[in-house]
């Protein structure tokens, strides 16, 4: 049976700490029986170097005696002689270190030679001097020769020191690169496998504030990562869930207002249609044909007119897939605006300057909508003598008089567009909320009366249609919402 072990930053993080530190505990080891080595090397170093001085002191003694012929000088010379011996005997498994063996046989033998020479010439000096003469350059000679082969020693222990110690800093410093080395890539590794994904997620959090359910998606194996991506992307989808809900709840509420202004548009024609009726009956023995049929023509146009208006609103509420058709623009306001005359007040004024002639491949229902909140918004803010004005103008990419303002210079339509204005005469929106009003849930009104959706929703409708939105607004100024969207090829 295949077992699959899925990683986990906790498991690649203790790797890397061990992983460091047993180089750290390796170079350790390393350094201290680097240093030990050059202890014991130093160590030598100092018999090597008393080993140099007692051939200096023999050399000194020796001098001494020839110039003052003292038996002292004689004795100590001899003493130094006899301490060579002993250090030579004592400290030889250390000086072999030097690949000194054969030195230090030539050194026996040039002390032994050297001590009977000196007694030779100890001799001589009593009793022929002549001779002590002859001996002198001989003992001379030989002193030279124990010298040199003491300071050689002691020159190759200081380079063995010296060799010893450049080793040690280019392994401590190859190992210290090693260790840096490694903590860089450690600190790749998590920077990829941990800050990256972090960061990417920041990016996410951020989209989700301005109201973008995009799946977060990042290439990781690591355990710790995959649960936060698709805890995430649980949240998503619950989040989007609920605001379709949110979403739902608006449009109903939308559909709340647009009922008290459908109920009064078909107050109208049912009250034509019984009025037929009653004249209708009252009638019936009349034998005027012609104004029954007129009664029966008035009574079928008035029952045409209020399927319409059933029809507009069962479209606003039906739920169904974005698609666009064309929509001249003028007849789909004034039936929203229709839809929604109970929530204007009465001394309010509702102006539509439209021409004919624009045609918007729109999704009439998502327009409708959008429409339907900027009015009411409008209405809202304009107050209860406020007024309230809907326009909308061709925009050519070509620069003909035809053209409005541009009030887009972050949209530039490349194919002829219409410019649509909902503009109110209220009290105008603070500067400092102004960047925040197509955010969700963002809103100024109280508690219970409204969830800061109407505008996002705006905002999202407008986008559907590659379309753009704008809003120019000072306090007591009034406000001024700007759309711009394509125009239907002709």
């Amino acid at each position: 049976m295949k077992i699959n072990f899925q990683s986990s930053l906790r498991q690649k993080i203790i790797l890397g700490y061990f992983a460091i530190a047993i180089l750290i505990l390796g170079g350790t080891a390393f350094t201290f029986a680097k240093l030990t080595l050059i202890e014991e090397k130093i160590f030598l170093g100092e018999r090597i170097s008393e080993l140099f001085d007692t051939a200096l002191e023999i050399r000194r003694f020796e001098r001494n005696y020839f110039l003052h012929g003292q038996a002292p000088d004689y004795q100590e010379n001899i003493r130094y002689v006899n301490k060579m011996q002993t250090l030579l005997v004592k400290d030889k498994p250390d000086f072999v270190v030097l690949q000194a063996s054969q030195r230090i046989g030539t050194l026996h033998n040039e002390l032994e030679k050297y001590s009977k020479l000196m007694e030779d010439y100890v001799r001589a000096s009593n009793e022929d001097l002549p001779r002590a003469r002859r001996i002198e350059p001989r003992i001379r000679s030989a002193g030279k020769v124990i010298v040199d082969i003491a300071e050689d020693m002691a020159g190759t222990e200081r380079r063995l020191v010296q060799s010893s110690l450049d080793s040690f800093k280019r392994t401590l410093t190859l190992s210290l690169a090693v260790v840096a080395g490694l903590i860089i890539a450690i600190g790749q590794a998590l920077l990829r496998s941990v800050v990256l994904p972090l960061k990417k997620m920041e990016s996410s959090v951020d989209a989700v504030s301005r109201g973008e359910l995009n799946k977060l998606s990042i290439p990781s194996r690591d355990r710790e990562i995959v649960s936060i991506i698709n805890t995430f992307n649980h949240m998503l989808r619950e989040l989007e869930l609920r605001q379709k809900h949110l979403l739902r709840s608006e449009k109903l509420a939308s559909l709340g207002t647009m009922l008290s202004g459908v109920a009064h548009e078909l107050n109208n024609p049912l009250s034509n249609i019984s009025s037929s009726c009653q004249i209708l009956l009252e009638e019936m023995e009349d034998t005027d044909t012609e104004a029954k049929r007129e009664l029966l023509k008035q009574i079928d146009e008035q029952t045409e007119r209020a399927k319409t208006i059933v029809r507009s609103l069962l479209n606003f509420a039906r739920d169904k897939a974005f698609s666009k058709e064309a929509a001249p623009f003028r007849e789909l306001v004034y039936q929203t605006v229709r839809f929604i005359k109970g929530e204007i007040p009465p001394q309010a004024t509702v102006a539509i300057d439209i021409p004919d002639d624009i045609v918007i491949p729109a999704d009439r229902q998502r327009l409708q909508q959008a429409i339907l909140n900027l009015v009411k918004n409008a209405v809202e803010s304009a107050g209860e003598t406020g007024k309230v004005s809907i326009s909308a103008r061709k925009y050519k990419p070509s620069g003909m008089p035809e053209n409005s303002p541009d009030l887009f210079p972050g949209c530039h339509a490349e194919t002829n567009a219409v410019d649509i204005t909902v503009k109110d005469n209220g009290h105008g929106i603070p500067p400092e909320i102004l960047p925040r009003i197509f955010d969700p849930f963002f809103t100024t009104k109280d508690v219970g009366k409204g969830m800061g959706l109407g505008l996002f929703i705006v905002h999202e409708i407008i986008e559907e249609h590659d379309g753009c939105i704008s809003v120019n607004s000072a306090p007591d100024q009034g406000t001024s919402f700007n759309i711009r969207l394509p125009l239907q090829d002709t």
